[in-house]
Parts: structure tokens; sequence; C-alpha cells
């Protein structure tokens, strides 16, 4: 008969769509599953961290997680895999630091001094990772991390920067290396303040910082010789 037939042939293509598209559904479950439970291992890493220090160990990580060794690695090939998994959190919190004090800034001289005193707000409320950070950088995946996320903050700050300039009739050019290098300078100086225990108030160290920097681009600005109805607005701002 024409319904025994239909049997013998087996599920026509609209059943085979259908099983395929259930087996998509528990792929995509699992893969959402297993990527939730590798950020809740990370977090329990940052967690480690935070209570042993730089030179947690993978012991630590598990027994605060609540796993066995063995759990960790099904989700992290090795240490290091971890450890660059960490490192992408602790770089990611200080772009989400830093990036929103740049653009709520309007002055120049404020625009400096927002981004360094958020980077430094970073190190003094958890020096703990930025140490980790600084430890792991010779990693070659880490020290991705940490110049990617310098790239951020450096863009983000070349393009306000760069509208600074462009408001007064000079040349953007000078934006992105000024930007990378404010950059470099702070997290350089960071490193020597957390390595230190921290030995210069925040606010101390962020008003000399601002003052050293500001005064170069305070500089640049007065070299070139821009009509008094310009300058006056900024002066209230010069150290």
């Amino acid at each position: 008969m024409q319904s025994g037939s239909t049997d013998v042939n087996g599920p026509g293509p609209s059943d085979g769509t259908a099983a395929s598209a259930a087996t998509d559904r528990r792929r995509a479950r699992w893969a959402d599953h297993r990527e939730q439970r590798r950020q809740d291992l990370v977090a329990a890493a940052v967690r480690a961290l935070l209570r042993h220090g730089p030179q947690v160990d993978m012991d630590q990580v598990a027994a605060t997680a609540g796993v066995s060794k063995p759990v960790l690695y099904r989700y992290f090939a090795d240490k290091s895999q971890l450890w660059l998994a960490v490192s992408e959190v602790v770089a990611a919190r200080v772009v989400e630091a830093v990036a929103p004090a740049i653009e709520q800034v309007r002055e120049e001289r404020d625009l400096v001094r927002a981004t360094i005193d958020a980077y430094l707000g970073v190190l003094e409320s958890e020096p703990a990772l930025y140490r980790f950070l600084m430890h792991q950088s010779g990693h070659p995946g880490v020290h991705q991390v940490i110049a990617g996320s310098g790239r951020r903050v450096a863009a983000g700050l070349a393009r306000v920067i760069g509208d600074r300039l462009r408001a007064l009739g000079l040349d953007a050019g000078p934006a992105e290396p000024w930007a990378y290098g404010l950059v470099g300078f702070v997290q350089a100086v960071g490193d020597w303040w957390t390595s230190h225990g921290q030995p210069i108030r925040r606010e101390a160290l962020t008003d000399y910082l601002t003052t050293l920097l500001w005064s170069g681009i305070e500089g640049v600005r007065r070299s070139a010789d821009l009509p008094r109805e310009l300058t006056r607005a900024h002066e209230r701002i010069t150290p």
C-alpha cells in the first residue's frame, strides 16, 4: 500500500531537516553551557588571584572553584591558557574604567587628568590583578592582550585629542602619538606605583602626572601662536 511504501522508504526530507535542526539546537545549548562554565572558572581564577596573590597556582584556583584540577583542564589546555583568559578579564576592566572617563570630559587638561585618575583607580582598587597582569606580561598571548587594551585606550584618546586640536585650528596629526605616549607613560608609572606599594597617594600622583603631561601639550598649543580670543578660554586650565 501507499502508506507502507512511505514506511519502507524512511522519513521524508522534512523529517530529516527537523532532526538536523534538533541536533543543532542541542549542540548550541551544549556550546552555551560550556562557555558559561568556562566563564565561571575564569571568575573563580580571578577570586583565587585576589585571595592568594600573583603567584596563585592551579590547585588554589581549583579549590576556589570547588572542582578538581582535571576539571579545569577540560576547559583549559594548560595553565597558560587559563592565565590568558584571566588577563583578558583584567585588561577589559581597565578599558571599561578608562574609556568612559575619556568620553565625559571636554577640557584638554581635564581629559589628561581623567585618563590618569581612572587608570590609577583600577590599580588602587585591585592591585593584585594588575601585578598579576604585569607578572604574566612575558607570555606572548598576555603581552598581546595588554598591548590590545593599550591600543583601545589610546585610540579613544587620539580621537578626543584630535577633536580638540581641530577645534583650535591646529594640525590633528600629533593626536595619535600623544595618545600612545600618554598611555605608555601612565602604564609604566602605574607599574612602579603598584610594585612599590603605592608610596604616593593616588590624588597626588594624578596631579604630578597631569602637570607633567599637560605641560607638553600646552607647550605645543602655545607655540602655535593662536589668536588671543582662541587661547583666552584655555588659560584657566593652564597649571
